[in-house]
């Protein structure tokens, strides 16, 4: 079974065709008893628990499951705690799914069984107007800690992964209220390759104004974070290297910005730490 996840708040007006997309897919047309669809309302204040009672009477395969308003990452907890399937595959509620997704990814993992997980290539869109990727955004197959440090390469609406992988790595850290996927695409480049299949088969939407990525300044001091928790996960001294390098890369950044913001105690916390990871 594949369980599709889609974790949302007061997006109503983009969960509809989010919802649309996971229906719309091949795979779940002609395997009509293996998937489900679990919609998590990470407390939303608009129509969306209207709007998934109307899908969900329509179609018994989705499950609702609303919460107070805790985050992305429990939302997402909450998600695969209710998984069923064998399979696990997130689409953001502002992302769509291409129609051949889930067949083309079931297919390759079903051929490579070692593979823990694989990414599809991207769509992006911007204020409803495509754009290209830029070079660093490129994605890689095989051992990729020294690309995922610096940037997330882990699009999750682009993923699908078996299930024991979240037992092996954990699931989302709860105490960042964002680049969750970030530590995440780090834990797995930790332990396993990654697999890339060229093909673009989502639509990745951006730049509307309640982007988690537009919400917070510095987003680099939840990366310097988790690249911390990495530190103590890595056990040879080439990952170390890696990770005590993109610390210091990404302290100075911040310590660049606070001092040009006026905000001299997190510039010194930074400056610290620059010359913690250095030695």
């Amino acid at each position: 079974m594949v369980t599709a996840i889609i974790v949302t708040y007061n997006r109503a007006h983009y969960l509809g065709q989010a919802i649309d997309s996971v229906l719309a897919q091949t795979y779940f047309q002609t395997h009509p008893e293996d998937w489900e669809l679990i919609i998590v309302d990470d407390g939303s204040t608009d129509g969306t628990p209207d709007l998934v009672a109307g899908y969900a009477c329509q179609e018994s395969r989705i499950k609702f499951i609303r919460s107070e308003h805790l985050g992305v990452s429990p939302a997402r907890n909450l998600g695969l705690k209710a998984a069923r399937g064998e399979f696990i595959a997130f689409l953001d509620s502002d992302d769509l799914w291409l129609k051949d997704k889930t067949r083309a990814q079931l297919s390759y993992l079903r051929a490579f069984p070692e593979a823990r997980f694989c990414l599809t290539e991207e769509i992006w869109v911007r204020n409803g107007r495509r754009v290209n990727q830029k070079n660093r955004h490129q994605k890689y197959s095989g051992r990729v800690l020294d690309r995922v440090l610096p940037l997330c390469l882990l699009s999750l609406s682009a993923a699908m992964f078996r299930r024991q992988l979240f037992e092996e790595v954990g699931d989302f850290d709860q105490s960042l209220p964002v680049c969750e996927d970030y530590d995440l695409g780090i834990r797995i480049a930790l332990r396993h390759p990654y697999h890339f299949l060229p093909q673009p088969l989502i639509i990745k939407r951006g730049g509307h104004p309640d982007q988690l990525s537009r919400k917070y300044w510095g987003m680099d001091r939840w990366r310097v974070q988790v690249l911390e928790k990495a530190l103590r996960l890595t056990e040879t001294p080439e990952d170390r290297d890696l990770i005590r390098s993109e610390i210091v890369k990404k302290c100075q950044i911040l310590l660049n910005g606070f001092l040009k913001r006026g905000r001299k105690a997190e510039a010194d916390y930074y400056q610290k730490k620059i010359l913690e990871y250095s030695l």
